[in-house]
């Protein structure tokens, strides 16, 4: 990544005054994140100036009517439907965007990579193992460019560490250590939305949480090769939730109770095919941190780490002859990637929002110039292989191999 400032010309932008590709999207699932993807589409001709694409909001379906109504009256989508396929079937719609429920995934997937659509999919691509290799094997026979939702890889100081650690400057790399607490499913009373269901997400916290830290851990520092884990579910009955709930949803004590059925917990120690040594922590139910997505970076040279509650910082240590330097904070500004476009200067902060524009941008401007994204399935896949060793761990109570 360039730490140049956002007035650099963009990789494969036309000179000003060129046409543009247009993009015609669909979203499926129009709750939080296909909302947050289609504001996202919204922005980007407003904050990419040197763009090589127009995207243009066509088709969107959910399965509750009232955000059917939503997307055509709010987010002004040309078309809305309760139905699916009808995104897929337009032949306007070039890039599919997938927020739907984890265990629908594969079969949208699919669906999309068959009729010859680029296909972006929310982590993690499928609620199960099996899934996310079925997505991947879809998508790699019909040969579409694929995407996932792995927006923390595009926080700019997120990619400002892996420069860092790729140039060599922290040394031999030794330990590393990922977790992501997050609280919303610390309350009891939190409703037993479908993330909390094995047969609508799949796995739990590994799925939702720890794709996310390994994800991260695989872009710095490389394959996973080994691990050894646990798995924990600590709230096992919540309320009864009622149509649309999301996971943030607050029943009360007086309602009905219904099983949880996937995993709250999960931890696991790993092994780096570059011989370094990882640990891995994530919870939903933890009481403290409030959205907790960090990682620190050990090296013989330095050290740095980074936490999602505090997007615009990075810890960062260089070693001196003495090794008394301690920790100093960089602060996110316009000289690193995409930060320039939100906000000038050094020190005023971007948000989560701008995350997820950020890799819509990256994956239609690959799309429109016809060139590879990453992350896409194959990353989903590399993920997954990871989660179905610690799911065997967990099991076994030994160590696991990562088999690709």
């Amino acid at each position: 990544m360039s730490t140049a400032t956002s007035t650099a010309p963009v990789r494969g932008a036309p000179p000003p005054g060129a046409r543009r590709r247009r993009i015609g999207v669909g979203v499926i699932g129009f709750g939080w994140l296909g909302q947050a993807h289609s504001r996202s589409l919204l922005r980007i001709p407003t904050l990419f100036e040197n763009r090589s694409f127009d995207p243009q909001l066509i088709a969107c379906s959910d399965a509750l009517p009232a955000r059917v109504e939503q997307a055509t009256g709010s987010f002004s989508f040309k078309r809305a439907s309760v139905d699916w396929r009808a995104v897929i079937d337009d032949p306007d719609v070039e890039a599919v965007f997938i927020a739907a429920p984890n265990m629908l995934h594969v079969q949208l997937v699919e669906a999309a990579a068959q009729a010859g659509k680029a296909v972006f999919c929310e982590k993690p691509v499928g609620g199960t193992p099996e899934q996310v290799v079925r997505a991947a094997q879809a998508a790699r026979r019909a040969g579409v460019r694929s995407g996932v939702g792995y927006n923390y890889r595009w926080a700019p100081l997120v990619q400002y560490a892996r420069e860092l650690i790729a140039n060599g400057e922290l040394g031999e790399i030794t330990n590393y250590r990922g977790r992501f607490f997050s609280m919303y499913g610390a309350d009891p009373l939190g409703v037993n939305s479908w993330r909390f269901q094995l047969d609508q997400a799949g796995y739990g916290a590994t799925s939702d949480l720890l794709s996310h830290a390994v994800d991260l851990a695989h872009m710095l520092l490389g394959p996973i090769i080994r691990v050894s884990g646990t798995l924990e579910t600590f709230i096992r009955e919540r309320p009864a939730p009622g149509d649309g709930a999301s996971h943030y949803g607050r029943g009360r004590p007086e309602d009905p109770r219904t099983p949880v059925t996937n995993e709250d917990y999960a931890a696991m120690l790993c092994e780096f095919a570059s011989g370094a040594r990882g640990t891995f922590e994530v919870s939903r139910t933890l009481v403290g941190p409030e959205s907790e997505n960090a990682f620190d970076v050990y090296g013989t040279r330095g050290a740095v780490g980074w936490n999602l509650e505090r997007l615009n910082e990075l810890r960062l240590y260089r070693a001196t002859e003495d090794r008394g330097s301690g920790y100093t904070t960089v602060l996110g500004g316009d000289r690193f990637g995409h930060h320039g476009v939100f906000v000038p200067g050094s020190g005023n902060a971007i948000a989560f929002e701008d995350l997820v524009t950020i890799e819509d941008y990256e994956f239609c401007s690959a799309v429109a110039e016809g060139r590879a994204f990453e992350p896409g399935f194959e990353q989903a896949l590399a993920w997954a292989q990871v989660q179905a060793a610690l799911l065997r761990s967990a099991r076994s109570g030994c160590w696991e191999e990562v088999r690709s």
